[in-house]
């Protein structure tokens, strides 16, 4: 993987679409700083990539959830405390519903 610079794309547009053509992917930086990523797809392919690329997303926030959790100890949460955090939610969810709130 390549880093190609936003002026480079503005540039430079036909060197990077070659080089995407030919396989490579590329990193866009914008003030050196990652921006965006660019890889070669087929139109057939279009939908899968996007449909890996969300997963893959998902994947991450679902881990960085789970560290959350765990550095403010609610990892170790039983079904049982977890079933009555929900029931007080409802119950006060339902309560401010009551007041006309």
């Amino acid at each position: 993987m390549d880093f190609v610079t936003v002026r480079e794309l503005r540039s430079e547009s036909a060197k990077v679409w070659d080089r995407l053509e030919a396989g490579e992917e590329l990193v866009i930086t914008r003030n050196g700083k990652p921006f965006a990523l660019l890889v070669h797809t087929e139109p057939s392919q279009v939908e899968e990539r996007l449909r890996a690329l969300r997963w893959a997303r998902f994947d991450q926030l679902l881990a960085e959830q789970h560290r959350r959790a765990a550095d403010l100890g609610l990892d170790a949460m039983t079904q049982d405390e977890i079933d009555a955090e929900i029931a007080a939610a409802r119950l006060g969810r339902r309560g401010h519903d009551a007041r006309g709130r």
